[in-house]
């Protein structure tokens, strides 16, 4: 795929400057429409740009479920770690009562 080359043209929105795309380049990009992202200063006339896009629905919320996930993690390995004199280790009675409130449960 041969690259196409967009021009940029100043913009400022109230008090900060920044750059203005054709919206050219959002109708063959439309993925970039309200995209976040960084710039990089490569040398004195050359800036290197990340777009991020915005991701959809669904996979915002499974990384906001692993984010929840990792945090709760973390939170309860501090918590055992300051807290070890009350852990209480898991038994085979335990783990037969789990199973008994699990039958017929079904898991997707």
């Amino acid at each position: 795929m041969g690259s196409k080359t967009y021009s940029l043209a100043p913009a400022k929105i109230g008090n900060s400057l920044g750059f203005r795309l054709p919206v050219s380049f959002y109708r063959d990009h439309p993925r970039f429409a309200n995209a976040t992202g960084w710039v990089e200063v490569l040398t004195d006339d050359t800036l290197l740009v990340k777009l991020e896009p915005v991701t959809n629905e669904s996979e915002s919320n499974e990384e906001n479920n692993e984010l929840m996930l990792s945090l709760f993690l973390d939170f309860i390995t501090k918590d055992a770690l300051k807290n070890s004199d009350r852990l209480e280790a898991y038994t085979e009675v335990m783990a037969q009562d789990d199973d008994e409130l699990l039958e017929g449960v079904e898991i997707d």
